[in-house]
């Protein structure tokens, strides 16, 4: 994986997680302190964004999507214990070929 994949797994993991310790308060009744290394969670999150390469946010947020995509699903299966079905297998495939396009298209 390279220096791209690490940032956008990374920043996959951190999103995730600060979106998690929200959904744990909110929906799971979980302790609210919670929310306090979830919000830094998404400070670190914004942070590993502006590291992705290119010279626009919309491109470097539109790829990193289908990283989400894909990596919301290992999440779901690793951390929540649901393994995720055909179909959210497919779709994450599609995703993530479309953030290589995305990424890595030819352009003049």
């Amino acid at each position: 994986m390279g220096r791209t994949g690490l940032i956008y797994a990374g920043a996959a993991l951190a999103e995730i997680g600060g979106c998690f310790a929200f959904w744990a308060w909110l929906r799971l009744g979980k302790p609210a302190w919670l929310v306090v290394p979830g919000v830094g969670s998404l400070i670190l999150f914004a942070w590993l964004l502006t590291l992705s390469p290119g010279n626009t946010a919309g491109r470097a947020f539109a790829a990193y999507g289908g990283v989400y995509i894909a990596a919301s699903l290992l999440w779901l299966w690793r951390v929540e214990g649901f393994a995720p079905d055909r179909w959210d297998a497919i779709g994450a495939i599609v995703c993530l070929l479309g953030a290589a396009l995305i990424l890595f298209g030819p352009r003049g």
